[in-house]
């Protein structure tokens, strides 16, 4: 191993194996599950003529959403999403969604949501105005932003993939303001969120085991995830999944799985649960397939992998950032952030 870099931080003293101790949570500062004002007012989506009254309302705002992306401007060093009147807005079209979001501080929020690619304006009248990705500008939008967007952008998902009844292969009515689909016959289908577990796994020298795929840039690295299946709880999850990943055993205990938050994934339509894990076994023996590589890091060897540039570690934007910045102890030294890939 080389020697470290002077200004790499260096790593705390590590217990002894048998005092090696998980991270606690909650985790803080989770982008995209921020708390914010939001009140989604599920209630009132049955109310007859809600979207027809909202968009009469001048003080209504809208988001738009063309191809997963959203107009945002600059502030204060971050992003905000520019909300606009319906006035201000473009009718939508036979193919859009528009979607109530809810009411916030008193305003209440639609969206409409299109396939289409983001408008053009070339005439400067735009000003500032930018069309972004969630992933892009996740971490630096405000907290209701944030809120906002993540919402349009996992509903304009699902509809997107839920146009025709799995029974019959009738075409779908979007009702109850934008938040289900109906047959003909009145049955509903209602959204869905697919839940994954998402894990920093030690092993008894408090090494974190790191995974890279076979579709990421060379020195993409990030922890071990997975979709729950049809019978399982988020802990037999973990272990499953990281036992077929990387033919590592998780403990067995109560304490070996530890649940540290959850955020909503709208890429196309997760929530992604987080945990931190306690590994008995250390020899990896990797599916090929999931995972083509991965391998044990001490906080040391992590800190100098992210500076050099040898390891690309997840974004900020996401929770597997978050947790292994849990078990590091703090920020990550990475001297450039870079979007995920």
């Amino acid at each position: 191993m080389t020697s470290r870099p002077a200004d790499v931080p260096g790593p705390p003293s590590l217990p002894e194996p048998n005092e090696v101790q998980l991270a606690s949570g909650p985790l803080a500062d989770l982008a995209l599950a921020r708390p914010s004002s939001l009140d989604r007012a599920g209630a009132r989506r049955t109310t007859a003529g809600l979207l027809d009254g909202l968009w009469a309302d001048p003080r209504t705002r809208v988001l738009r959403v063309h191809s997963g992306r959203a107009p945002v401007v600059p502030r204060r060093g971050g992003w905000q999403l520019v909300l606009q009147s319906p006035a201000d807005v473009p009718a939508p079209g036979p193919d859009d969604l528009t979607l109530y979001l809810g009411s916030a501080d008193g305003v209440e929020h639609v969206a409409v949501v299109s396939s289409e690619s983001e408008p053009e304006v070339a005439d400067g009248s735009a000003g500032d105005e930018e069309w972004r990705g969630l992933r892009e500008v996740g971490t630096a939008l405000p907290d209701l932003d944030a809120r906002l967007f993540t919402e349009a952008l996992a509903m304009g998902n699902w509809h997107a993939v839920t146009r025709f009844s799995p029974r019959t292969g009738e075409r779908l009515e979007t009702t109850t303001a934008g938040w289900v689909r109906a047959e003909p016959g009145a049955r509903e289908h209602f959204p869905r969120t697919d839940a994954a577990v998402i894990m920093a796994v030690v092993d008894p020298q408090d090494r974190l085991l790191l995974g890279h795929q076979p579709i990421w840039p060379a020195n993409r690295y990030s922890i071990l995830a997975g979709f729950v299946e049809p019978g399982e709880s988020f802990e037999d999850t973990v272990r499953r999944e990281v036992f077929e990943e990387a033919g590592i055993l998780v403990g067995p205990g109560d304490d070996d799985v530890r649940y540290l938050g959850s955020q909503p994934w709208p890429f196309p339509a997760s929530i992604m649960v987080g945990f931190t894990a306690r590994a008995v076994t250390t020899d990896i023996l990797v599916d090929g397939d999931e995972i083509a590589l991965a391998r044990w890091f001490s906080r040391e060897e992590l800190a100098e992998a992210v500076q050099t540039g040898a390891v690309l570690p997840p974004p900020s934007v996401s929770i597997s950032r978050k947790l292994i910045e849990a078990w590091f102890g703090g920020p990550l030294p990475v001297p450039d952030e870079q979007p995920w890939a």
